[in-house]
């Protein structure tokens, strides 16, 4: 059994700044406040202590040491997770530990295609290095201007990409990682092929900070496309939005990279709310997708694809109209409309998020069935629900009634969770699609999670980390 964790008292946290120095050791409530709260700001927390240390080194003697003295801790990265992951509880025992600091690029491989990282490393920085070389590291968010990377892999991130080339732990080659007790596990292969036992790696990837903190990761790096077409069209309905999903993917196969659903009221938010935003079609529609095409060859050929795709569409009825973009910038207006569909939805009151996914053919069943139910259940509620529909994955969220009463709408936030997540499990899908756990789903894993795979995931926890310091009060 566990045995309690300890407070840090005067002469822990002095030790403790001892290892990264006084300035990364953050003690007043003005320096500590940002590390505090979350994007939506649901679940606030306490510290006494906020290290921020500069390598693998220092993170393993700070491990090494709340190990000993029963320490728990909170790793941290650029705090953009949405689930309460990296914040502490508000018993002010917990220190957090900020990775930011560690954000150097350690090795660019140009003929292996990899980068290896820190995992303070921004995720927009990792791209532009990339660039540089002409490769691209595919995942994408919106948050990407200020997410890290270790955050990334350890929630195992999604984000706009994922039809073409997959989550986060299809794009990391190998590890480096500090366990609970201060070992360093150097796991920094960049083998595409390693048959020597268990891929422990991957028992970390979207482990949320519960068994160890990774320091660093060797990334694959994927050849930059030499043309990209995008566009943008207006349907009637997301069944239109699937059949159009699956002529796109039977005609461009693997050069389908982008397929996104939107429905008119999520555009309506962001033309309101976000600066700079245009309408991308002379008329309004009620669902929307933007879909886009990556060719390594030729930019003709793709262009030609694209407007072949939309020919068979227009015949078949599937399309009312579409606009492809005609420059660099019109397809940046067009990403940027779905990237800020997400942050433009505080400014239209409390809202009360989903992140969850179903089998592609199902999703417009799940829409049509939960719409249906919530706005029963709460009259005047908006859903507001679009994402990733290439690979199942819906941000279903409801925005409050126009002029209601916030406090009260986001009261009823386990009644409506309740609603939406009862839908997707008898459509077979599942609850976190790719924000994780944290703090905010942890009461949910008994209802979708077997016995069996309970008990794997805490006999791996008390492996690792049997003293019970990672994180606690979180997944399990």
């Amino acid at each position: 059994m566990t045995k309690p964790l300890a407070k840090p008292s005067t002469d822990l946290v002095a030790r403790f700044a001892a290892i990264v120095g006084e300035k990364n050791a953050l003690t007043k409530d003005a320096d500590t406040a940002s590390y505090l709260v979350e994007p939506r700001e649901l679940y606030p927390g306490k510290t006494a202590l906020v290290l921020r240390p500069g390598s693998t080194q220092e993170v393993s003697q700070i491990l090494a040491l709340a190990n000993a003295e029963g320490i728990a801790v909170v790793p941290q990265g650029g705090n953009t997770g949405l689930v309460g992951g990296q914040i502490p509880d508000v018993s002010g025992d917990q220190i957090i530990i900020s990775l930011s600091r560690m954000n150097r690029i350690r090795e660019i491989d140009e003929s292996g295609n990899t980068m290896t990282v820190d995992a303070g490393v921004v995720l927009e920085t990792i791209h532009r290095e990339a660039e540089k070389i002409g490769r691209i590291f595919p995942l994408t968010l919106g948050a990407q201007g200020s997410c890290e990377i270790g955050g990334n892999l350890s929630t195992n991130a999604g984000g706009t990409a994922v039809l073409a080339y997959g989550n986060t732990r299809e794009l990391i080659l190998g590890l480096e990682v500090v366990l609970p007790d201060g070992r360093v596990w150097e796991g920094l292969r960049k083998l595409r092929k390693d048959n020597t036992g268990y891929d422990l790696k991957q028992l970390f990837i979207g482990a949320e900070g519960t068994l160890g903190i990774v320091t660093a990761a060797v990334l694959k790096l994927f050849p930059a496309p030499k043309a990209q077409e995008v566009a943008f069209a207006g349907l009637t309905d997301p069944e239109g939005a699937l059949k159009l999903f699956n002529m796109a993917r039977a005609r461009a196969g693997s050069m389908l990279t982008g397929f996104e659903l939107m429905p008119r009221i999520g555009i309506e938010f962001t033309l309101k709310h976000l600066d700079g935003a245009r309408d991308p079609l002379m008329a309004p529609h009620p669902w929307y997708v933007l879909m886009e095409l990556s060719s390594g060859s030729d930019a003709e050929a793709a262009r030609a694809l694209m407007e072949l795709i939309f020919e068979d569409a227009f015949e078949h009825g599937l399309v009312d109209d579409a606009a492809l973009a005609e420059s660099v910038a019109h397809r940046e207006s067009f990403w940027r409309l779905r990237h800020g569909m997400s942050e433009v939805q505080k400014a239209e009151g409390g809202s009360i998020k989903h992140d969850v996914s179903v089998p592609v053919a199902r999703i417009p069943e799940f829409l049509e069935r939960a719409t249906k139910a919530i706005e029963e259940a709460i009259p005047g509620c908006r859903p507001c629900p679009f994402g990733h529909m290439g690979d199942g994955n819906i941000h279903y969220n409801v925005s409050q009634p126009v002029d209601g009463d916030k406090a009260a709408f986001l009261a009823r936030w386990d009644e409506a969770n309740n609603i939406v997540h009862a839908i997707v499990d008898e459509l077979g899908g599942s609850i976190s699609a790719e924000h994780g756990i944290g703090i905010q789903k942890r009461h949910l894993l008994p209802k979708v999670k077997s016995d069996v795979e309970l008990d794997m995931m805490r006999a791996l926890k008390a492996t690792f980390d049997p003293n019970g310091i990672m994180n606690p009060g979180k997944m399990l």
